[in-house]
């Protein structure tokens, strides 16, 4: 069993802390979803736990299977199995997605790479996105709509096959059928490898898709609330000041 732990976590940019004693645990086999007002938190969290070295941890500790990765560089945590599906996925001229794919692949997997089954994969899951099969072939993410780009990530967390899926606001930018498509690609790897999943939404829509073990409120830089999936529907009916404003006061 994978377990991610974060302790009494405090981290701020740019003179400006964002999280504040921040505390959560995720083993495998789980999917906690954060919620929350805008600029809480929600995205730093993800971005920290993969070492985006833009944040300044003040205090507190990231710990993987017991260890602390707080200066591990980025490439480790993801050789450690721990893959962020970003918010806003940025484009990369020149490198196509098919062989970072297949650079990414060969330096997790060593002698165990097998280019056959590699293209074989890559095949079968622009087919089950729906994604146009040139795409593989084209700079990461160039010339990509937000829902394309979107699908990639989902594309690229299937064939690294991470133990630990941070998922930034996955469904936005997507339409009906893709978020349909995206969240169901999501539970389909969940359900073959039981990864931990943190997933960073808004809309309870995603949530249709992606099924929750457990839910948490966000506020000023720390979780206020937790709760169950059921959670997500009284935030869409009451809103987040009503359910969370006498315990942030």
């Amino acid at each position: 069993m994978n377990i991610l732990k974060i302790e009494n976590l405090t981290v701020e940019i740019g003179g400006k802390t964002i999280l504040k004693d921040f505390n959560l645990e995720i083993k495998s086999g789980e999917i906690h979803a954060i919620m929350g007002p805008n600029g809480t938190g929600k995205s730093t969290l993800t971005k920290v736990i993969m070492g985006d070295t833009n944040y300044k941890i003040i205090k507190g500790k990231i710990i993987y299977n017991g260890k602390v990765i707080n200066k591990m560089p980025v490439n480790e945590r993801a050789k450690l199995g721990i893959f962020l599906g970003m918010q806003m996925p940025v484009a990369i001229e020149g490198v196509s997605n098919a062989d970072f794919l297949r650079s990414a692949l060969r330096t997790k997997e060593g002698d165990n790479f097998k280019l056959l089954s590699f293209i074989k994969e890559v095949e079968e899951l622009t087919k089950k996105l729906h994604m146009d099969s040139e795409m593989i072939h084209r700079g990461i993410n160039d010339g990509f709509s937000g829902g394309e780009r979107k699908k990639n990530e989902i594309l690229q967390m299937n064939i690294l096959k991470p133990n630990i899926v941070l998922l930034d606001e996955i469904d936005s930018g997507l339409d009906v059928d893709s978020l349909k498509l995206v969240g169901e690609s999501v539970m389909d790897y969940y359900k073959d490898k039981k990864p931990a999943v943190l997933l960073v939404t808004h809309y309870q829509r995603l949530l249709d898709y992606i099924k929750p073990d457990f839910i948490h409120i966000m506020k000023d830089g720390h979780i206020v609330l937790s709760g169950d999936k059921s959670l997500a529907l009284k935030i869409e009916k009451e809103g987040y000041d009503k359910l969370v404003g006498d315990i942030y006061e």
